[in-house]
């Protein structure tokens, strides 16, 4: 429970006293103060206003004695008058923050109900309670309870809504995106993949790389070699601007898909990228040599080596890729590499 600060200042404006003062002080600006204040002398219509005012002097005063009784000579100093209203101020500021947050929470929790959760003062047409079911929309909601069923429209414009209580709170979603759940029955892992691997390639389209990733985590999870799991992740935090989890994500998928050249290519875009050139060139020969007639691959690995000044290497890439058919940027590489100094061996 908040400690509450004692304004003295406050209460010497309600006397009309000034600092410093002690317990007689405050005695006499009491009386004088019951003299104005009282609801006797009021004016016609004004004797509830005098009477809270009076009590209101009476509270302020009771509490300057009390504080005048425990300070040393029994008198309160200016200083302390100062000190008690930067406290109080201080005090006042920190409960309307508190305020305007719990305010701002109230708000957020209002909307985030009428977005989720706009049937919650209907009774629903259709009770489906103790039923469970998944959103194939969002799998990594969790299995969640059917609390209604909803409908709106009219006509050939009717359409059906599910609300449900998942674990992170209550959304409103389409019947027809749930699918529902028989907990006697084992929840094979390759059903898992394929309903968050096509939830993942619904948020890719919609460009949500960041949910398109995690939804791909959820089914790597469950089967930790899939390949075209592995390469769509390592897509989707690569689009996401996510190169760490990008070359975490590819190299899983090099192992999983060893024998193949694919994974490779993507490493060496992926290490490029983040600038790590000298990976980049290793996952680049790794590419070509798992795929020797990629003319595209070997472009790659000669403008690599390129970066890394290795002349006689670019040199053997590059002509590899004009002998496969590559044209156009290639010519400029070779001749970027032809005009390198030619590196010297030293003498045996």
């Amino acid at each position: 429970m908040p400690t509450t600060i004692l304004d003295i200042e406050q209460h010497l404006l309600l006397l009309e006293l000034e600092p410093p003062f002690d317990k007689r002080a405050v005695q006499l600006a009491r009386r004088r103060m019951a003299k104005r204040w009282h609801p006797d002398v009021a004016p016609q219509g004004r004797q509830f206003e005098h009477e809270r005012h009076l009590k209101a002097i009476n509270e302020a005063a009771d509490q300057l004695e009390r504080l005048a009784e425990g300070f040393k000579g029994g008198s309160v100093s200016r200083n302390a008058v100062r000190a008690s209203a930067q406290a109080a101020r201080r005090e006042r500021e920190e409960a309307g923050r508190r305020a305007y947050e719990a305010e701002q929470r109230a708000r957020e929790h209002a909307k985030d109900r009428e977005k989720h959760d706009p049937f919650h003062s209907r009774v629903p047409d259709h009770s489906v309670v103790h039923r469970y079911a998944r959103c194939e929309s969002y799998p990594e909601w969790g299995v969640g309870t059917v609390a209604g069923i909803y409908f709106t429209g009219e006509d050939d414009d009717v359409q059906q809504w599910a609300r449900v209580q998942f674990s992170h709170g209550v959304r409103t979603v389409p019947a027809g995106s749930m699918k529902f759940v028989d907990f006697s029955k084992p929840d094979p892992a390759a059903e898992r993949v394929e309903r968050f691997l096509v939830a993942a390639q619904r948020a890719m389209a919609e460009e949500e790389y960041d949910l398109a990733a995690q939804r791909l985590i959820y089914a790597r999870d469950a089967e930790p070699r899939n390949v075209a799991v592995l390469r769509l992740m390592t897509l989707a935090f690569w689009q996401a601007g996510n190169l760490e989890a990008a070359a975490r994500s590819v190299h899983e998928w090099a192992r999983a898909d060893a024998g193949r050249p694919a994974a490779h290519r993507f490493a060496a875009r992926i290490y490029e990228d983040i600038g790590a050139i000298d990976l980049a060139e290793e996952a680049a020969a790794r590419a070509v040599r798992r795929g020797p007639t990629d003319a595209g691959a070997w472009e790659r690995l000669g403008r690599l080596r390129l970066l890394l000044l290795d002349r006689e290497g670019a040199l053997e890439a590059l002509k590899r890729a004009r002998a496969l058919g590559a044209e156009g940027e290639v010519l400029d590489l070779l001749a970027r590499a032809l005009a390198l100094e030619p590196q010297v061996s030293p003498a045996a």
